[in-house]
């Protein structure tokens, strides 16, 4: 028998390192699906309340509802992320109204038009009591928009188109309640109405003022207490 020496059974270990793997990507079919949830939960929250059922929802969304549910553990998450949503597209409508070069108080009115079709004021304390009003994501949200409207408003009062004696209170508070429909009225039968009696509000707060406002502009202090 030949003999083996010490050098012939050397076992060289190599150590492999493992490769990060990236987190897999939502698909676009997930993606879509959420997307269809929060619209249709959008629509049913401004016409019926939030209280409506979780599986009208996705009835209206068209999905089953084991897709809500593992989109949304409960009514609070949908809830929060319609505020959130409908808060994300007005950002962007006062940024691109920020971003325009022409007429400053037309600006303005051109985000008010969208904030009333958005109900952004007229949905966000209907679902409010629903959840956490100092939830980080809500709270972010509407920083954004409270800072990008008072730029707008700004500039507007700059170019002395504003009348002196309004705030950011005064131009929500109107957008809210002009978008939500009185009572006792179908919801989709007073739209019609709502960008005809919003120009009326708007074209109220252009500079020079024609009468003098009973009380003190609305600040977003006001609207917060």
């Amino acid at each position: 028998m030949s003999e083996l020496h010490p050098e012939e059974c050397t076992v060289t270990a190599t150590t492999v390192t493992p490769v990060p793997r990236k987190a897999p990507r939502p698909r676009a079919d997930a993606l879509r699906n959420r997307e269809r949830i929060v619209a249709a939960a959008r629509e049913m929250f401004t016409e019926f309340g939030p209280e409506v059922p979780l599986d009208e929802i996705a009835r209206r969304a068209g999905v089953g509802n084991a897709t809500v549910y593992r989109n949304f553990p409960d009514r609070d998450a949908l809830v929060r992320e319609v505020v959130c949503s409908v808060m994300d597209r007005t950002v962007r409508a006062a940024e691109q109204a920020l971003s325009e070069t022409g007429d400053a108080f037309e600006a303005l009115e051109r985000f008010a038009h969208t904030a009333a079709d958005e109900r952004i004021s007229a949905l966000c304390p209907m679902v409010s009591s629903t959840f956490d009003q100092s939830h980080p994501d809500l709270e972010e949200a509407r920083r954004r928009v409270e800072a990008l409207v008072a730029r707008l408003m700004d500039r507007a009062r700059e170019a002395g188109q504003l009348r002196d004696d309004v705030e950011y209170g005064d131009l929500m508070v109107g957008v809210a309640q002009l978008s939500r429909p009185p009572a006792g009225t179908a919801c989709m039968n007073a739209d019609r109405f709502v960008h005809r009696h919003l120009q009326l509000f708007l074209d109220g707060m252009r500079a020079p003022a024609p009468s003098a406002l009973p009380g003190s502009a609305v600040t977003v202090e006001d609207l917060r207490r």
